[in-house]
């Protein structure tokens, strides 16, 4: 072992003496390296930083999972064996209707450990009222204590206190700009259920109705980020969501958290064969997005991979270069004993040393090309720069060095050393 370090050392002596005398060469290629490198870590953290916001601000204002009760389908006859049967069928409409059982459901999925967070929410249609002003919203009835965990509104309140219950309601700081309204102000929710039977139709649809309504406070306001959400979205107590909605007891989603993003889909399957529950991710409602990103991620890897070949070649010229002009120098290596391999080696650590120092240089660059973003680019998102992107991209800069002087090395290696010693 110490006889190869001790050769390995003679040899990295040599190549370091080969690069001193073509100082230029070796200078203006360890510049051209440091810059793909360069190139390389600043795509790739900026590509991941953009990335990691669109994904954190698309979930920052949804569950990874949702948990909702199947849709209603008509129950058809079947037929005989020797009948053929023509259907023609008319899609039953989808009422608000409660999750069966989903206090046990809700406890089952408290003891999985593929699960971060679960959250039992009833949500319906309804309007909010003030003055001559009328919205149509969403009331998203919740515990806030569970609720936290899937979406932080702490993080989203802009005004008032993180409360619900006692009438107390969140609005979105959108809506609370269309009724003109404040913490403090008083709204009247109205849901049109009917609170004597939710299940049969009036035949007069035009008669009166005893209408689910409420005066309530609001506490806060609140802004996701989403406009469509923070201009619809009303959060009160559970129970008084259920009433409103005429859904007394019942929920009608349960919101699921996980602890890696990307195995949403598949847990969302285990979780809906396991409740037989209608199960969606957010990889299922966002496919538009991740189609994007998937995009973003393959045109980057695409100018990794070109970078990466230019600098290949640079290194094999130089070193193709190295070759001719040190065709004597070679040929008298090997007049004193010097193998193939020992030569082949020389050649191949100009290559490692080539990527390696580069890379360093690169590195440097790419970090100044991040502060400078963050410092003074759009103040949309920071880009993360992490230890593991330097570490990899210095070691796949080196590797493509030694990979760029095979050729070469391999040329050097050949030469006769009678020839080469009468090179001239």
């Amino acid at each position: 072992m110490t006889a190869f370090f001790g050769r390995l050392w003679i040899d990295a002596t040599i190549a370091i003496s080969f690069l001193r005398e073509g100082r230029i060469q070796s200078l203006m290629i360890t510049l051209g390296v440091a810059i793909g490198v360069a190139v390389i870590i600043f795509i790739t953290a900026l590509i991941q930083g953009l990335q990691t916001n669109l994904i954190e601000s698309t979930l920052g204002s949804q569950a990874h999972i949702r948990l909702v009760a199947p849709d209603e389908v008509n129950l058809i006859a079947p037929s005989a064996d020797d009948t053929l049967q023509l259907i023609q069928e008319d899609k039953r409409p989808q009422r608000l209707r409660s999750i069966n059982n989903w206090q046990q459901i809700t406890d089952t999925l408290d003891q999985l450990p593929l699960l971060t967070a679960v959250s039992p929410n009833v949500s319906g249609p309804g309007f909010v009222r003030r003055g001559e002003a009328l919205e149509s919203v969403i009331l998203v009835g919740t515990d806030l204590a569970r609720y936290q965990n899937i979406i932080p509104l702490d993080e989203y309140l802009i005004s008032g206190e993180l409360r619900v219950g006692a009438d107390n309601v969140l609005i979105g700081s959108e809506l609370a700009k269309d009724l003109g309204v404040e913490v403090g102000s008083k709204l009247r929710l109205d849901t049109g259920q009917d609170s004597s039977s939710s299940n049969n139709l009036s035949n007069n649809f035009s008669s009166n109705i005893s209408n689910n309504s409420a005066v309530v406070n609001i506490a806060g306001i609140f802004e996701l980020g989403v406009r469509e959400l923070d201009a619809r979205y009303v959060y009160l107590d559970l129970k008084q969501a259920q009433s409103l909605l005429n859904l007394p007891g019942g929920i009608t989603v349960i919101d699921l958290t996980v602890e890696d993003i990307f195995e949403a889909e598949e847990i969302a399957a285990q979780v809906g064969r396991l409740t037989s529950l209608q199960a969606e991710s957010w990889i299922e409602t966002n496919a538009q997005l991740l189609s994007g990103l998937m995009a973003q991620s393959l045109s980057s890897n695409m100018i990794v991979v070109f970078v990466a070949i230019s600098v290949a070649f640079g290194i094999a010229s130089v070193l193709s270069v190295s070759v001719v002009q040190r065709t004597r120098e070679i040929g008298i290596l090997r007049a004193m004993g010097a193998t193939r391999q020992q030569i082949l080696r020389i050649f191949l650590i100009q290559g490692a040393i080539f990527g390696l120092l580069g890379s360093i240089v690169g590195s440097g660059v790419s970090y100044v090309l991040v502060w400078s973003f963050n410092t003074f680019g759009p103040d949309i998102f920071t880009i993360p720069i992490s230890i593991n992107l330097i570490l990899v991209t210095m070691s796949l800069a080196t590797l493509t060095g030694v990979i760029a002087a095979a050729i070469p090395a391999r040329r050097a290696a050949g030469l006769d050393p009678v020839v080469a010693i009468r090179y001239v």
